[in-house]
């Protein structure tokens, strides 16, 4: 690693110092359509995110012996999904 080099940031392709830098003139304003109460009456609120699942699963905390953690990891990726739907199975 290099720790003189500074850490560089993902570059947005705009030049923000020039958007920053603008005033919006009395010309631009009218160029906006007006709001009607039919614009406003299909308006949605979109609260983002992801959506609720519906068996949440609930972290828990259990000891297992590293050999069997080693063997599940050897696995690859999604294991602990797999380690899950054994799990299920099992009750």
């Amino acid at each position: 690693m290099n720790a003189n080099k500074e850490k560089s940031f993902p570059s947005l392709g705009s030049d923000l110092a020039r958007v920053d830098a603008h005033q919006v003139t009395a010309a631009e304003y009218e160029e906006l359509p007006e709001l009607t109460d039919e614009m406003l009456a299909r308006a949605t609120v979109n609260k983002g995110g992801r959506p609720r699942a519906e068996n949440p699963r609930k972290l828990v905390s259990i000891r297992l012996p590293e050999s069997t953690l080693e063997r599940w990891r050897a696995t690859g990726k999604g294991w602990q999904t797999r380690m899950t739907e054994l799990l299920s199975k099992a009750v």
